[in-house]
């Protein structure tokens, strides 16, 4: 990400910091001396390849066409690549800023990426495979799995072995999400909207393979959330957002395969669409 727009033809993303945090993420660095609203999520809400994200098309729309007074309210962009749960959990200062958020939108991210019984995570990168428990040796004892450094990668090949064992794994990561969701929610005191922005509904039966995103998340698993959320968005992009491929994205040639399973630009609007009279309601109820 900090050296994306060093490449010719690449996007620059103005990487920045927030206060104590040893995260990068996009810029332009946003104020936080007054109310503002904290976007939490991964590759989507970090935009990538896409010139305005819809963070920041959710601060252009409460700027110019809401009704909350004043000059608008900052959209800040704490979207990390690959991030999972933990990354805000185990970050202090990016939960603090959460915290003093006037409003969170927190996407629906994969299960795959966060520590668990059965495999560590990195606590900044989290979607690389640190190590495997004991647990996790025992269920696989043919694996050797220091050869992996990825954990798409690891989980792959679990599938290929065995998916009755497989499925013993995704039923522990499941549990986790759901536990870890509840808990970031209750920090945040109720004031965060969960987002789903995958091309397809959320399933209502187990999932176990490892495509689409997000990864082993059920509707059962974001109803769960629902008592703890200011509000659920579950809709699934459209089909003409999901055909609209790689129209007005900005890469480099080598970034090509990325950015053609990236959100489209159109995605981006229509996430945004919905987003922006779902966040002006509830800040009209918090004046």
């Amino acid at each position: 990400m900090s050296v994306a727009g060093s490449f010719q033809g690449a996007l620059e993303y103005f990487p920045c910091r927030y206060g104590k945090s040893r995260l990068l993420f996009r810029g332009p660095k946003r104020g936080l001396d007054g109310r503002y609203l904290a976007f939490l999520g991964g590759t989507e809400t970090f935009g990538r390849f896409v010139e305005a994200p819809f963070p920041a098309l959710v601060e252009q729309a409460l700027a110019t066409g809401g009704s909350v007074e004043g000059p608008g309210i900052p959209c800040v962009n704490l979207g990390v690549v690959n991030a999972g749960i933990d990354l805000y959990l185990g970050d202090p200062a990016v939960l603090n800023l959460a915290a003093r958020a006037e409003l969170c939108v927190i996407q629906v991210m994969g299960a795959q990426n966060m520590s668990n019984r059965f495999y560590g995570v990195h606590p900044r990168r989290n979607d690389r495979f640190l190590r495997a428990s004991d647990r996790l040796q025992q269920l696989f004892p043919e694996v050797d799995f220091t050869e992996f450094h990825f954990t798409l990668h690891m989980l792959g090949r679990l599938r290929e072995i065995s998916e009755e064992r497989f499925a013993e794994v995704t039923a522990e990561l499941r549990i986790a999400w759901v536990a870890r969701m509840k808990h970031l929610l209750t920090l945040l005191g109720g004031r965060a909207v969960v987002l789903w922005t995958a091309g397809h509904p959320p399933p209502d039966t187990h999932v176990n393979a490892l495509s689409p995103a997000p990864l082993f998340i059920e509707r059962g698993m974001i109803e769960a959330l629902r008592p703890r959320a200011a509000a659920l968005l579950d809709a699934p992009l459209s089909p003409a957002s999901l055909a609209a491929g790689t129209a007005g994205l900005v890469f480099a040639e080598f970034e090509a395969g990325a950015a053609s399973e990236s959100l489209s630009t159109l995605a981006h609007e229509e996430i945004a669409g919905r987003l922006g009279p779902i966040l002006e309601g509830l800040l009209e109820q918090n004046r």
